[in-house]
């Protein structure tokens, strides 16, 4: 069996950009995750500890969020090396940010960045 948690567009606000005016007033950022976790201990068990809290990995993403950088491709480098450190029964990220609206002169409702990685990749 493969089995994935998933958080779909988290919603943050923060100051990540290249442009001087991006990093001063914000913007904001989705985020979406899917994690290959094995849950079936957790399938028998109904124990929380037996499988990874979303609501963990929502803060360690906004902590990550919290802190400004001119690319999303480093915010996504922090997001994916925080959640393998901090939950080791992870073996699989894909994540996707996205800033909304982003200040580049185009009718566009966001544009990101969109990583997989396994674990020790």
């Amino acid at each position: 069996m493969t089995s994935y948690i998933f958080l779909d567009t988290l919603r943050f606000f923060a100051h990540h950009g290249v442009g001087e005016q991006e990093t001063v007033v914000g913007n904001e950022f989705t985020v979406s995750l899917r994690l290959q976790v094995d849950i079936r201990r957790a399938a028998e068990t109904d124990d929380v500890a037996d499988t990874v809290s979303y609501a963990d990995v929502h803060t360690a993403v906004k902590a990550e969020m919290d802190i400004p950088s001119k690319l999303l491709e480093h915010v996504c480098g922090r997001i994916i090396n925080r959640l393998f450190h901090d939950f080791p029964q992870i073996e699989e990220i894909t994540l996707k940010l996205a800033k909304r609206n982003p200040p580049m002169g185009a009718d566009i409702e966001a544009a990101g960045v969109e990583i997989c990685q396994r674990r020790g990749e």
